[in-house]
């Protein structure tokens, strides 16, 4: 019954970065909740799939290893295509934009 909790909390973030990918504005801040969505709601899920005392270890280990390979890859894939946006003249839709400061 323990896996219920992290089961809920991954649902609950792929809902609320599901409605922050309806609602945002521009493709950064879209992104954003995409990648918030993906890295933790996966997590969550995969972690409560983990907990789970039917499921052999063997899946427990590959399970595991994607929840590894999940935190570690989505947040650069996401930057790399935010960054790409940026190069490709996609302009944000902000009034203070700190990046260009950075990168000239």
């Amino acid at each position: 019954m323990i896996e219920i909790i992290p089961l809920f909390f991954g649902y609950s973030i792929m809902f609320f970065g599901s409605l922050g990918v309806i609602r945002f504005p521009d493709v950064y801040t879209r992104l954003h909740a995409a990648t918030k969505c993906d890295t933790g709601g996966i997590m969550g899920i995969v972690f409560g799939l983990i907990l789970m005392n039917y499921v052999p270890n063997i899946v427990k280990a590959k399970l595991l290893f994607l929840l590894v390979l999940i935190a570690l890859i989505n947040p650069m894939i996401s930057h790399a295509i935010a960054r790409g946006a940026y190069k490709m003249g996609v302009k944000p839709e902000v009034r203070v934009d700190m990046y260009a400061w950075d990168n000239p």
